[in-house]
This record gives structure tokens, sequence and C-alpha cells, in this order.
């Protein structure tokens, strides 16, 4: 395809796309579509997920530790007091928080965004070890298609 083929195909879907921007302004919506959908929805902006909201919290806590602090972040599920070392963040509503409970097992507690409450807390690294830092890990998005 020649740089003039390429130029002529931009110019063709900029074309359109200004077209269909100008007729939809232009049209009458159709009252079918307009009765079915939600009031409360075009009067509220999106709102964060939760899972993300805790996610943020807890980098934006460790990121400005220094070499001498660690984050402490717990979880406590029933009798279980955990100290998290990774979270899995499967999607906005679901944390997934894995690390050690109080007799030293690897534990996983699975939860949801809503009901989740962890204790984030700066504490200076005992003399002789390593920081603890918590891994978030979160799902790659998964490439659309082509059509």
């Amino acid at each position: 395809m020649t740089i003039g083929n390429i130029g002529k195909a931009l110019a063709n879907q900029a074309f359109e796309s200004t077209k269909n921007t100008v007729m939809d302004a232009v049209r009458t919506p159709d009252p079918a579509k307009t009765a079915a959908k939600p009031a409360d929805t075009a009067a509220h902006p999106a709102v964060p997920e939760v899972g993300a909201i805790i996610i943020g919290q807890i980098q934006a806590m460790q990121r400005p530790l220094k070499d001498d602090q660690e984050l402490a972040v717990t979880f406590r599920a029933g009798n279980e007091m955990l100290r998290v070392t990774e979270i899995f963040v499967p999607n906005g509503q679901v944390l997934v928080f894995a690390g050690v409970d109080a007799e030293g097992h690897v534990t996983r507690v699975i939860t949801p965004a809503d009901a989740a409450q962890v204790i984030c807390k700066v504490m200076p690294v005992a003399a002789g070890s390593a920081p603890v830092r918590v891994n978030v890990l979160t799902p790659k998005p998964q490439p659309k298609p082509a059509a």
C-alpha cells in the first residue's frame, strides 16, 4: 500500500467519523431506547471499583518507603491474622490476599473487595533483614480479536 493510499484511507475514516457524529447530533433519539435507559446512570459519573481503591492506597503507602522501612499489611479473617505478602486482583470486585499466618503456614484469603478490611502499618525493618514489599498482581488485558 502506498503512502497516498494510506492517506486516502485515513481521510475517509476521519470523514466517516465526523459525518456519523454530526448525524447523531441531528437525529432525534428513539423513544423506545431512551425509555429503557435508567435515568440515574446519566446523572452519576462512573464510580471507581472498591478493589482498585484499596490497591491504590496500599501502593501509595508503599511507594515512598525507604530501605529501612516496610509496609506491614495484615488481614483478619475470623480468628486468623494474615501477614500479606501478595495481593492478586482477578477483577475489581474480588481480592485474593496471600501470606503467612501466625503459625507460618502459607494462607490465601479470597474476599469480595467491598468486604475487605486490611491494616497497613509502616514499620522499621528488623536489623539484618531485607524489607518486605507487598507484591500486587493484576491480570494482563487480553487482546481483542480482530473483526
